[in-house]
């Protein structure tokens, strides 16, 4: 299944937040997420401070994997 072929439509991103993200600890690294419509477990994935910047999208298998090897 091609994730960059549908249509994400009005999605409703949820914010999670973890991190900092520089080197004097101030601030908090936090990324948008919101399941993928019709796409089964896939989701879209973007930047929090930067939403217009793009979407990336992956399967929950795919975004397991990236977890379990940042862990």
């Amino acid at each position: 299944m091609d994730l960059y072929a549908r249509d994400l439509g009005q999605l409703e991103f949820r914010r999670l937040c973890g991190g900092n993200n520089n080197e004097d600890g101030e601030g908090e690294s936090c990324v948008e997420i919101a399941p993928i419509p019709g796409a089964g477990d896939a989701f879209a994935l973007r930047d929090s401070k930067r939403p217009d910047a793009g979407t990336l999208r992956f399967t929950r298998s795919e975004l397991e994997a990236f977890q379990s090897a940042t862990i």
